[in-house]
């Protein structure tokens, strides 16, 4: 066990030192159109490019080439693990079933057709994504989408919600039932297990959070509120919710006065820039970049661990999501300071 945890911590750890930098991001921001396919290319995705090069082109083309990459990156990492090690760092890996779950509840809500899904989020070429797939070829509404996840380990979750349940009642069920059973795997009791489990319990608050700012923006009630909250959080423990509920938003924010974890000065200033911005886009971007120094810790802590291995998985999606970022957004024409602002 601990040969195959150095082995995979070791290949984890090589493997992210290819990384792109915040210095090449940069560059590629500042590139045209017509040379980001090549570089993006260049930086690893050679071969998915060219996988898709015959029937895709542009943005739509790189982004396919990004997701089957990450696809087979995280199926790759799984096989290297074996045992213990390998729940642990599928803990992680696994809730990108949980968003494309999401993707497929959406495309059939919104009416997404097929096409356009396959050719970007769920690349058809990609054999993991034919089952998702034929969940929106046949598939007449949310509510039967659901009903053919019911083999799924969240199944069971969204088919209790009631029929007339929103498209973000099922997104709250997947995010409920995702850190449920993630924080109720990390038993084990030993220094990597439990920074694992405070890492998600990060998450947990940043996403509690955001729910009741978005609450209070549309007025929803109490009880929709008390609804939303995850449990598992650490600054905004379960035995507050019932305060929270009652209280709303200026709850929370007594709460979170009171947590010397949370730097409520810089926080209030942010929801100043909210207020005049009408966005929450300055709250999500610090919320990003306080995961991302937790998770950074992952690089040199426990180094005979799965943590190791989790920080290259994030490293590895920060890297395609901030080069999908780059590419849509220049062949939309956004200007690169723009593009910059969202990027780590």
């Amino acid at each position: 066990m601990v040969g195959n945890t150095a082995y995979v911590a070791s290949r984890a750890k090589s493997r992210r030192k290819k990384l792109a930098d915040l210095a090449r991001m940069r560059q590629l921001i500042n590139q045209s159109t017509d040379q980001l396919t090549a570089s993006v290319s260049n930086m690893g995705y050679a071969d998915e490019v060219n996988l898709y090069a015959g029937k895709l082109s542009g943005a739509d083309l790189v982004e396919a080439a990004l997701t089957h990459n990450l696809e087979a990156e995280l199926s790759n990492i799984l096989k290297m693990c074996n045992g213990k090690i390998k729940d642990i760092v599928e803990i992680y890996t696994s809730r990108f079933e949980y968003q494309n779950a999401k993707v497929v509840l959406r495309s059939v809500m919104n009416e997404v057709s097929l096409e356009k899904v396959s050719n970007s989020i769920l690349p058809d070429l990609n054999e993991i994504n034919t089952p998702w797939l034929k969940i929106i070829e046949t598939s007449d509404d949310i509510r039967s989408a659901a009903l053919q996840m019911r083999r799924k380990p969240f199944g069971s979750d969204l088919n209790a919600l009631p029929e007339d349940s929103k498209l973000s009642d099922y997104e709250d069920a997947l995010d409920r039932h995702y850190f449920k059973s993630a924080l109720k795997t990390l038993k084990a009791n030993n220094p990597a297990t439990r920074y694992l489990k405070d890492y998600l319990s990060l998450e947990i608050d940043h996403r509690n959070i955001m729910n009741i700012l978005e609450s209070d923006s549309i007025g929803i009630s109490s009880e929709e509120i008390s609804q939303l909250l995850i449990p598992g959080g650490k600054i905004l423990p379960t035995r507050s919710f019932s305060t929270i509920a009652a209280g709303g938003r200026s709850a929370m924010m007594d709460i979170l006065r009171t947590s010397s974890k949370f730097d409520m000065a810089h926080f209030e200033e942010l929801l100043q820039e909210v207020a005049n911005s009408r966005s929450l886009d300055s709250v999500v971007t610090w919320f990003k970049e306080r995961e991302y120094k937790f998770m950074k810790k992952m690089s040199y802590l426990h180094p005979i661990s799965a943590l190791p291995i989790v920080y290259y998985v994030a490293m590895k999606v920060q890297e395609v999501a901030d080069l999908r970022i780059i590419v849509r957004g220049r062949f939309a024409g956004l200007a690169p300071e723009v593009l910059e602002a969202h990027i780590l």
